[in-house]
């Protein structure tokens, strides 16, 4: 397939390999030229100067930025992605952003004769540099049969969970989730050190029954080995939690535990770990613990 990536942060750098890498002739963009030139050396493909020179011609155009506003600024205007788009090419955003700017894209492309789909991807930079992240797509049938089997070079699960925008508010549940279980993992592993556990043996024996998750098995060891420069930064799961919350106050769903999660991190950013993994809330407490509780 002709196909574009537009974005090559740490998760669309490797996405956009995978592509490549399946045999998918691609053409990339990126706001610093220099990460474009320096994929195409590793890769092979070509680099375009716009959004609009990248999407031309192109069968799928995919994108991973990093919020609504950076969305925009890819898509919209002179020089945006839709303004280089054909008729019958399909756009497949894997941002995490709003289900508002997914359905106020999905009408603009569906006014200039393509398709548009939501697809928020989970899995972290380790997912996406080993090919197997978990895509959650809004759209109809038609387009996600379409761009499955392409998406499939960098995901080993990809499921359509309605229409446009029902991607991204899957990703929030996700989201969700996730906030609770580091939380909880960090409060477990901080008082099995405080009790004089060895924490690594709890986790042992804890992870074969009730309490084991991905959390545990894949960021434990790091944690207690107090590593952070790794996976997902919490500047940007932040982002995230407050899409959560603002989807939240819409529907009148209850948040108290990611609402107070998001506070947590927070503090997380206030001790300089903005670029720290998620799982540094264990950091905190563990600051906390040894300053005697206060």
């Amino acid at each position: 397939m002709k196909v574009a990536f537009l974005g090559l942060g740490v998760m669309g750098y490797p996405m956009a390999g995978h592509l490549a890498k399946a045999g998918h002739e691609v053409t990339v963009y990126n706001r610093t030229a220099a990460k474009a030139d320096q994929w195409v050396a590793e890769f092979g493909g070509q680099a375009a100067a716009t959004p609009k020179d990248a999407a031309a011609r192109q069968e799928f155009v995919f994108a991973c930025v990093g919020n609504d506003n950076d969305l925009r600024s890819i898509t919209l205007g002179e020089q945006g992605a839709f303004a280089g788009m054909g008729e019958g090419a399909l756009f497949v955003d894997h941002t995490t952003a709003s289900a508002e700017v997914a359905r106020e894209l999905d009408v603009i492309a569906e006014s200039l004769g393509f398709g548009f789909m939501d697809a928020p991807v989970s899995g972290g930079q380790q997912g996406a540099e080993n090919g197997v992240l978990t895509v959650m797509v809004g759209g109809n049938q038609a387009n996600f049969d379409r761009a499955a089997l392409v998406i499939e070079s960098y995901a080993r699960a990809c499921m359509l969970m309605g229409e446009v925008g029902a991607g991204q508010l899957t990703k929030m549940v996700n989201q969700i989730c996730i906030a609770g279980l580091v939380e909880a993992l960090s409060e477990g592993l901080s008082f099995a050190r405080a009790a004089g556990l060895d924490a690594h043996k709890v986790v042992d024996v804890i992870s074969k029954g009730a309490a084991q998750s991905w959390q545990m098995e894949n960021r434990y060891q790091t944690m207690l080995a107090d590593e952070f420069e790794h996976g997902f930064a919490v500047d940007w799961m932040r982002k995230d939690l407050s899409i959560c919350l603002a989807e939240a106050r819409k529907n009148g769903s209850a948040l108290p535990i990611t609402a107070a999660v998001d506070q947590l991190y927070g503090e997380v950013q206030s001790m300089s770990g903005g670029r720290w993994d998620t799982s540094s809330l264990f950091a905190r407490l563990e600051a906390m613990r040894k300053r005697g509780g206060k």
